[in-house]
């Protein structure tokens, strides 16, 4: 079985390659091979919202082993489609991913069944702000200059995790470079710690991937 998981960017895919590390190994012992891709060309979300649930179609029609995902950033709101949550979103997902089968005369439930979708809220480093520790040691100190709500995944649309991760490095007189902290951070987290603290929208998606 092969699993493509799409996300928006660069960084999204180095630092889950880092994080799922072993859970992508353990998968690939059982025959399950579990990838991650950027988002096709254009606005990143935008991309994974409209543009991969048509590519979607064309891989899953042709590959009866495959299964697609796509998992974009909740933020920001009512790009790609209509939405404010993380329900919203995933929705107007699925529902382009209903349309493109439609434009093609495919009817088929075994091609929908493999057509997944879930959503990092409201954004990708809602992750990192998940693991503390590491946090600190990546930024050299015992407490942290700026606070966030918590659990990490209660921020906003207004003040998203990826701006509290840019003022936090900046108030560690550091600058948040993301395809270079975001693995580096997220490589020796422990996902455990990092699901049990984002129970929303990653823990569904890992769930999922230790389902297969």
């Amino acid at each position: 079985m092969r699993v493509i998981v799409y996300v928006e960017g660069p960084s999204d895919k180095l630092a889950m390659e880092a994080l799922l590390l072993h859970l992508i190994e353990n998968k690939r012992q059982t025959g399950v091979e579990i990838s991650f891709f950027e988002a096709p060309s254009g606005d990143k979300k935008k991309s994974v919202v409209q543009k991969v649930p048509e590519r979607a179609v064309n891989i899953l029609r042709n590959d009866p082993d495959s299964i697609v995902v796509a998992m974009p950033d909740l933020h920001p709101k009512n790009k790609g489609c209509e939405h404010e949550t993380s329900e919203q979103l995933i929705a107007g997902i699925k529902a382009n991913f209903s349309n493109a089968l439609a434009k093609k005369k495919l009817r088929d439930d075994r091609i929908l069944d493999r057509f997944h979708a879930f959503c990092f809220k409201h954004d990708f480093e809602a992750l990192l702000l998940a693991c503390e520790d590491v946090l600190k040691t990546r930024l050299n100190t015992d407490v942290f200059r700026v606070e966030w709500h918590k659990p990490v995944e209660d921020q906003n649309h207004d003040h998203c995790p990826k701006r509290i991760v840019e003022e936090l490095f900046q108030a560690h007189d550091q600058f948040y470079r993301e395809t270079v902290d975001a693995p580096a951070i997220l490589g020796v987290a422990n996902l455990p710690t990092v699901t049990d603290a984002c129970p929303q929208c990653f823990k569904p998606f890992i769930d999922f991937l230790n389902s297969l």
